[in-house]
C-alpha cells in the first residue's frame, strides 16, 4: 500500500538541517538522508511505514508505503517541520545579536514532529552517559537485533524495534551490544510502557509520563520531546557538550562551569545556560538548535573520554 502527497516548502527552508535529527548517522538501519531525500521508517497506529521524501525546488513529494503508509503521509508536513510555527521568532532573535546573526544565517530551520515516541527513546535511552560511538554501535546493533525489513522499495532499511520484542527480551540479549544493565532494563521498562507513552496528546504529557519511570530524566524527555511533538521549548539540561556550546557561544566563556550535581538539581553548567536562555523561554530549544548549527563549540580541555564496550565485561 502507498500515497503520495505534494506540500509546498517556505522560503530558505532547510531540508538536511531540519530532518538531521531523525538520523543516528549515514549508516542508520532505519533511516537515510541526503540533500534532497529522506528515507524513515516508522511502527505506526496503522502499522508498519516508510516515508520517502523528495524536495524539488520550493516542492516536497511524500510517498508512504506499507499499512502506515496514509498514517505517515498524513504526518509528512509535520515530520518536515513545516507545521512548525516561527511567527514572531525574528523579534525574539533581536534580543542577542549572536542569536539574531544565527537566525539570519539559517531561517529555514525547523522542529520536526514525528508524532512517535518510542522511535525516538531507543536511540536517546542508549546514549545515555556514554560517549557518541558507543552509543551509535548499541543503537545500530540494537536495531539489526530487533529490526525487520521495512516496507517499500529502499533495500536493506529496517524498521524500528518492535516495543513488545523489546519489551520481553532479557538483559543478556543486549549484552553483547555493548548495553549495560542500566540502559538495557531502561529501554525495556519504556517498552513496557510504549502504548501509555504514544497516546500523550502533548509535549507536558509525555514528559510527565517519561520522568515518572525509572531511568528517565530530563535529558532523556527533551531530547525526545523536542523531536516527537516539536516542542520548540524543550531545552535540554544535563548534556555532556550542550551547555558549553551555548555558554560560549552566547558569553565567549571557555567554559560553562561545573557539570557536577546533586541529585534532583542542575549543574552549575546548566544553570548559567539556563539563565542566558531566559530571555527566549518558549523557545529555547530553538535557540540552542541554531546555535549547534551556526557556532564553533568550546574549546575543550583534557584527554578524550575512553570508548568503552560493555560487551567484554
Amino acid at each position: 500500500m502507498s500515497g503520495t502527497r505534494e506540500l509546498r516548502l517556505p522560503p530558505h527552508y532547510d531540508f538536511a538541517g531540519t530532518l538531521g535529527p531523525l538520523c543516528q548517522n549515514r549508516h542508520d538501519p532505519a533511516v537515510r538522508l541526503s540533500a534532497t531525500e529522506l528515507w524513515w521508517t516508522a511502527r505506526t497506529p496503522d502499522g508498519a511505514a516508510t516515508l520517502h521524501l523528495v524536495r524539488t525546488g520550493d516542492r516536497l513529494t511524500a510517498t508512504g508505503y506499507g499499512p502506515g503508509a496514509g498514517w505517515v503521509t498524513g504526518q509528512a508536513d509535520a515530520i518536515a517541520g513545516l507545521r512548525d510555527d516561527v511567527s514572531g521568532f525574528a523579534e525574539l532573535a533581536e534580543r542577542h545579536p549572536v542569536v539574531r546573526q544565527a537566525w539570519r544565517q539559517r531561517p529555514g530551520l525547523r522542529l520536526t514532529r514525528t508524532g512517535r515516541v518510542f522511535v525516538h527513546l531507543v536511540p536517546t535511552i542508549l546514549a545515555q552517559k556514554v560517549t557518541g560511538l558507543e552509543a551509535i554501535r548499541g543503537y545500530t546493533k540494537t536495531v539489526r537485533h530487533f529490526g525487520e525489513a521495512a516496507p517499500g522499495p529502499y533495500p536493506g532499511l529496517l524498521l524500528p524495534p518492535d516495543p513488545a520484542a523489546v519489551a520481553a527480551a532479557p538483559y543478556w540479549v543486549f549484552h553483547p551490544f555493548g548495553v549495560e544493565a542500566k540502559r538495557a532494563d531502561a529501554l525495556r521498562r519504556v517498552a513496557a510502557e510504549a502504548a501509555r507513552l504514544e497516546a500523550a496528546p502533548d509535549a507536558g504529557a509525555a514528559t510527565a509520563r517519561l520522568t515518572a519511570l525509572p531511568g528517565i530524566g530530563v535529558w532523556t524527555a527533551a531530547e525526545v520531546t523536542r523531536l516527537a511533538f516539536g516542542d520548540p521549548d524543550a531545552v535540554t539540561v544535563g548534556d555532556y557538550h550542550i551547555p558549553h556550546h551555548v555558554v560560549h557561544a552566547l558569553t565567549g566563556a571557555p567554559r560553562a562551569g561545573s557539570r557536577d550535581s546533586s541529585p534532583g538539581t542542575v549543574s552549575p553548567a546548566d544553570a548559567l545556560m539556563l539563565e542566558l536562555l531566559e530571555p527566549f523561554r518558549g523557545q529555547r530549544a530553538r535557540v540552542c538548535q541554531l546555535l549547534l548549527a551556526t557556532t564553533r563549540g568550546a574549546p575543550r580541555f583534557g584527554p578524550r573520554l575512553p570508548v568503552r564496550s560493555f560487551a567484554h565485561y
